[in-house]
Protein backbone atom coordinates (compact mmCIF):
# COMPACT_ATOMS: atom_id res chain seq x y z
CA UNK A 1 0.00 0.00 0.00
CA UNK A 2 1.40 3.39 -0.99
CA UNK A 3 2.00 6.11 1.55
CA UNK A 4 -0.86 8.22 0.16
CA UNK A 5 -3.21 5.22 0.39
CA UNK A 6 -2.13 4.56 3.97
CA UNK A 7 -2.78 8.21 4.85
CA UNK A 8 -6.23 8.04 3.25
CA UNK A 9 -7.00 4.81 5.10
CA UNK A 10 -5.92 6.34 8.43
CA UNK A 11 -7.98 9.49 7.88
CA UNK A 12 -11.11 7.52 6.98
CA UNK A 13 -10.67 5.16 9.92
CA UNK A 14 -10.17 8.05 12.34
CA UNK A 15 -13.27 9.77 10.92
CA UNK A 16 -15.37 6.65 11.51
CA UNK A 17 -14.05 6.22 15.05
CA UNK A 18 -14.75 9.88 15.77
CA UNK A 19 -18.33 9.26 14.66
CA UNK A 20 -19.07 6.38 17.04
CA UNK A 21 -21.82 7.80 19.26
CA UNK A 22 -21.51 8.32 23.01
CA UNK A 23 -22.49 5.11 24.81
CA UNK A 24 -21.98 2.87 21.77
CA UNK A 25 -19.18 0.59 20.58
CA UNK A 26 -18.06 -0.67 17.18
CA UNK A 27 -15.81 -3.59 16.26
CA UNK A 28 -12.48 -3.23 14.51
CA UNK A 29 -13.99 -4.92 11.45
CA UNK A 30 -17.04 -2.68 11.49
CA UNK A 31 -14.83 0.42 11.60
CA UNK A 32 -12.76 -0.90 8.68
CA UNK A 33 -15.91 -1.64 6.63
CA UNK A 34 -17.46 1.75 7.32
CA UNK A 35 -14.18 3.40 6.31
CA UNK A 36 -14.31 1.55 2.99
CA UNK A 37 -11.51 -0.90 3.78
CA UNK A 38 -13.35 -4.10 4.77
CA UNK A 39 -10.28 -6.34 5.01
CA UNK A 40 -8.26 -4.02 7.25
CA UNK A 41 -9.56 -4.68 10.78
CA UNK A 42 -6.00 -5.27 12.00
CA UNK A 43 -4.96 -1.91 10.58
CA UNK A 44 -7.61 -0.28 12.77
CA UNK A 45 -5.96 -1.89 15.80
CA UNK A 46 -2.49 -0.83 14.69
CA UNK A 47 -3.58 2.76 14.20
CA UNK A 48 -5.22 2.86 17.61
CA UNK A 49 -2.19 1.29 19.26
CA UNK A 50 -0.05 4.11 17.88
CA UNK A 51 -2.34 7.01 18.81
CA UNK A 52 -0.57 9.77 20.71
CA UNK A 53 -1.49 9.91 24.40
CA UNK A 54 -2.92 13.41 23.92
CA UNK A 55 -5.39 12.22 21.26
CA UNK A 56 -9.06 13.01 21.87
CA UNK A 57 -10.23 10.26 19.50
CA UNK A 58 -12.61 7.91 21.40
CA UNK A 59 -10.38 4.85 20.89
CA UNK A 60 -12.05 3.10 23.81
CA UNK A 61 -15.30 2.72 21.80
CA UNK A 62 -13.64 0.15 19.51
CA UNK A 63 -13.90 -3.46 20.68
CA UNK A 64 -13.43 -6.91 19.17
CA UNK A 65 -16.04 -8.82 17.18
CA UNK A 66 -17.13 -10.79 20.27
CA UNK A 67 -18.12 -7.47 21.95
CA UNK A 68 -15.19 -7.76 24.34
CA UNK A 69 -12.25 -5.56 25.15
CA UNK A 70 -9.06 -6.73 23.47
CA UNK A 71 -6.66 -5.86 26.27
CA UNK A 72 -5.71 -8.52 28.82
CA UNK A 73 -8.22 -8.59 31.67
CA UNK A 74 -7.19 -6.50 34.66
CA UNK A 75 -4.43 -4.71 32.69
CA UNK A 76 -4.32 -0.94 33.11
CA UNK A 77 -5.61 -0.41 29.56
CA UNK A 78 -8.44 -2.92 30.05
CA UNK A 79 -9.54 -1.18 33.24
CA UNK A 80 -9.26 2.27 31.62
CA UNK A 81 -11.29 1.23 28.57
CA UNK A 82 -13.96 -0.49 30.65
CA UNK A 83 -14.21 2.47 33.01
CA UNK A 84 -14.58 4.96 30.15
CA UNK A 85 -17.27 2.85 28.51
CA UNK A 86 -19.17 2.35 31.77
CA UNK A 87 -19.04 6.12 32.35
CA UNK A 88 -20.92 6.43 29.03
CA UNK A 89 -23.52 3.88 30.11
CA UNK A 90 -22.16 0.86 28.23
CA UNK A 91 -23.36 -2.31 29.95
CA UNK A 92 -21.13 -5.34 30.53
CA UNK A 93 -22.13 -8.86 31.55
CA UNK A 94 -20.36 -10.65 34.40
CA UNK A 95 -17.92 -12.15 31.89
CA UNK A 96 -17.14 -8.74 30.33
CA UNK A 97 -19.27 -9.04 27.18
CA UNK A 98 -20.84 -5.76 26.06
CA UNK A 99 -24.65 -5.76 25.74
CA UNK A 100 -25.98 -5.87 22.17
CA UNK A 101 -27.97 -2.68 22.80
CA UNK A 102 -24.65 -0.82 23.14
CA UNK A 103 -23.39 -1.81 19.67
CA UNK A 104 -23.49 0.96 17.08
CA UNK A 105 -25.74 0.05 14.17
Amino acid sequence: MKSSEQQELAEKIFTVIGGIPFGKVASYGQVARLAGFPKHARKVGQLLKNLPHCSTLPWYRVVNSQRRLSFPQDSIKFLEQKSRLQAEGVVFSKNHVIAKCCVWE
